[in-house]
């Protein structure tokens, strides 16, 4: 499932496309914690599309061998925030809706282009354009996921009435392994409960955004 399957020439072209995926959605988190108060990200450097501000190694090289993956955590300081537990929701939302909004213009673009006879299936932008579409829809419903670390946790605890977040404890004790077990699982035998869980609604979404063309 992940870029390596590509011929080396396409994998060559999509470098871009997937720095720019992790990039955009690491910048949302720290666009949208200035706009919440916090500069914390701000002054360590990462209010930027810089993409060596953002990228961790790791995680792009799963995100090329899975096809889906991180970049290194903004950090938040939630003692500058109005409303810490509203406000960190807002904020790790920012991330996956950033990607969903790259993959639409993507999915529009594709749409308009092929439809006025602009592109065809063996232009090279019409694979960039389609594996922005599934690397940005991949990345946005991968961290989706609440399964700490990743973006859907934190909006699940800002979700779940703060009475009943004790048990979030245990899930970011164990969820990171989980996580990081069943990628290796994906990565090794092929075998991948992630894709799964998301692949219906990257098929879905994709679907959507291009108009019914993919």
């Amino acid at each position: 499932m992940g870029i390596i399957s590509l011929d080396p020439a396409v994998q060559i072209i999509l470098i871009p496309v997937l720095i720019f995926a992790l990039s955009f959605h690491e910048f949302a988190h720290a666009w949208a914690a200035y706009r919440l108060g916090d500069s914390t990200a701000a002054s360590y450097g990462r209010l930027t599309l810089n993409p060596l501000a953002h990228l961790d190694p790791f995680g792009a090289i799963v995100l090329y061998l899975a096809g889906f993956g991180w970049a290194k955590p903004v950090p938040v300081d939630a003692r500058y925030l109005e409303n810490p537990r509203r406000d960190m929701l807002w904020i790790a939302l920012a991330g996956p809706v950033s990607n969903l909004i790259v993959a639409a213009v993507s999915g529009l673009l594709l749409r308009i282009l092929w439809g006025g006879g602009l592109i065809n299936g063996s232009s090279v932008l019409t694979t960039v354009l389609v594996m922005s579409l599934q690397i940005n829809l991949a990345l946005a419903f991968f961290n989706f996921l609440p399964v700490p670390p990743l973006d859907g946790s934190r909006i699940m605890a800002g979700l779940i009435p703060a009475r009943n977040q004790s048990w979030l404890y245990n899930l970011e004790i164990y969820g990171p392994r989980v996580l990081f077990g069943l990628i290796l699982l994906g990565v090794f035998t092929g075998v991948s409960v992630i894709w799964w869980v998301i692949g219906p609604f990257i098929t879905l979404f994709r679907t959507i955004f291009t108009l019914g063309m993919f």
